[in-house]
C-alpha cells in the first residue's frame, strides 16, 4: 500500500515531517490521529486523508474552521504531489521531495529524473529526518511579529537597528564569532540566491497588475520556505536536524 508524506511549512508544527503515513490517515489535534498538530484553530479530528482507486483523496470532516488545498476551500479533493493544505493556522506541503521532483519531471518542468534527497538546488537538508515526535512548543501564536513587509517602504540601517520605514525590524545577533557570522552569512546568501532563481521567470499580464510562476519555480519557493523552516526548528531544538 503506498505511504502518503507531509511536510509542515507553517504553524506551531513548522519544520516537522510526517513520512510515509498509511492510509487511511487522519488529520486533527486530539491523540489518535496519525498526523497530529499542535493547533487551537485545527478541528480535534479535521480532516482524513485516504486511497481510493489509484487516487489520494483528502476528505473534510466537518472542521469548525474547514481545509483548503492551493487557497481553495474543500470538502473533498483528490491530492496531487506539491498540493498546499492549510488547517487552521498550519500549512502542510504533500509529498516528499523525490514525490514533487517526479511529478514535475513528469509534467515536463524539469529536464532530468529526481534524485533522493534532493530538491531546488539539491540540499539533502530539504530532506530531513525522520518524523520528529510531537512536542508542545511554548510560543503563542498570537504574538507573531506585528509588522507588515511593505515594498513602498525603505530598509535604512542605523547605529543600532534596522528599520523598514518606520519600523523596527529583528535585529542581527550581535557578537558572532567570525565562524558564526560566516556560517550565517552563507545562510542567508544561499536563501537570497534560491529565491532570486525561483523569481527569475516571473511573467505579468500586460496592465502589470497580476504575475504567474510556472510549477517548478513555485516549488522552489515552497522548498526555501521549508528550508527555513527546518532552520528555524533546529534553532529552537538542536537536535532535530540530526539524523
Amino acid at each position: 500500500m503506498p505511504t502518503v508524506t507531509f511536510q509542515v511549512l507553517e504553524g506551531i508544527d513548522k519544520g516537522r515531517i510526517f513520512r510515509d503515513l498509511a492510509p487511511p490517515v487522519t488529520i486533527g489535534r486530539e491523540e489518535g490521529n496519525m498526523l497530529r498538530l499542535n493547533d487551537e484553530r485545527v478541528s480535534r479530528f479535521h480532516a482524513k486523508v485516504q486511497h481510493d482507486n489509484g487516487d489520494i483523496i483528502l476528505t473534510d470532516l466537518e472542521s469548525t474552521n474547514g481545509t483548503r488545498v492551493n487557497n481553495n476551500v474543500v470538502q473533498i479533493r483528490r491530492l496531487r504531489h506539491g498540493d498546499r493544505i492549510c488547517v487552521g493556522r498550519s500549512l502542510l506541503l504533500f509529498g516528499s521531495n523525490e514525490e514533487i521532483l517526479a511529478r514535475m519531471h513528469t509534467l515536463g518542468v524539469v529536464s532530468n529524473p529526481p534524485s533522493a534527497g534532493t530538491i531546488g538546488g539539491g540540499s539533502h537538508m530539504a530532506q530531513g529526518p525522520a518524523t520528529i515526535q510531537a512536542q508542545s512548543l511554548a510560543s503563542d501564536l498570537e504574538n507573531e511579529l506585528d509588522f507588515d513587509l511593505n515594498v513602498k517602504d525603505e530598509v535604512t540601517i542605523t547605529e543600532d537597528a534596522l528599520l523598514l520605514g518606520n519600523r523596527r525590524l529583528p535585529a542581527l545577533p550581535r557578537k558572532l564569532t567570525p565562524s558564526q557570522a560566516a556560517r550565517l552569512a552563507e545562510i542567508i546568501d544561499f536563501l537570497h540566491r534560491s529565491l532570486t532563481c525561483a523569481t527569475d521567470n516571473i511573467r505579468a499580464n500586460d496592465e502589470g497588475t497580476q504575475i504567474s510562476l510556472n510549477f517548478a519555480d513555485w516549488q522552489k519557493i515552497l522548498s526555501v520556505q521549508m528550508l527555513l523552516a527546518r532552520y528555524l526548528r533546529a534553532i529552537a531544538e538542536p537536535d532535530a536536524l540530526d539524523g
